[in-house]
């Protein structure tokens, strides 16, 4: 395991930007060179003595002093985004549930989706990796009031710095 005393040896990290480059010549990587190159979903990997390391994960050590236990949470969503003030330790349910609305969703709003076997919207919210169905509405905006109060009853506010729901209710007259 890589202490920060020799990450800093290896590397300068710029906690505005999230770059980290090379002290000294690496390879074929000069001094001054950014480290790093991107991995599978858009990750930054830094290799050092060997090993690979990602470079969310190097920050928190660089910057605190200590190898996160926890997964490192982007809080933009954006892998490569590597800044201190984007990066946050979270738990996997809590890493889980700041994730984007997904590419299937016709509604636009995450938990909510079109029931058409009762002609109405459907809402729901994952608890504990099963999901828990919130009813039935007959409009997206009804619907998505009841996905918001979930999300604040189990806490979800500490997690998703962007519920849809909320964005949804806002858009559309509602008070959040």
């Amino acid at each position: 395991m890589i202490t920060q005393n020799r990450l800093k040896e290896v590397l300068k990290y710029n906690p505005d930007t999230g770059v980290f480059t090379w002290r000294g010549s690496a390879g074929p990587a000069a001094a001054g060179a950014e480290a790093g190159s991107p991995h599978l979903k858009g990750y930054i990997q830094i290799g050092i003595d060997g090993k690979l390391y990602k470079a969310h994960r190097l920050a928190v050590l660089y910057t605190d002093g200590y190898m996160p236990e926890n997964t490192v949470d982007h809080i933009d969503r954006v892998p490569s985004h590597n800044w201190r003030l984007n990066l946050r330790e979270a738990t996997q349910q809590c890493q889980t549930r700041n994730c984007c609305v997904n590419k299937n969703n016709t509604s636009g709003i995450k938990g909510i989706s079109w029931y058409k076997a009762a002609g109405k919207w459907r809402a729901d919210i994952m608890v504990d990796r099963r999901q828990k169905h919130l009813g039935l509405f007959g409009n997206p905006f009804e619907a998505a009031c009841a996905r918001y109060a979930a999300e604040q009853c189990l806490g979800f506010q500490d997690c998703d710095v962007s519920s849809s729901a909320r964005k949804y209710i806002k858009e559309h007259g509602g008070i959040v």
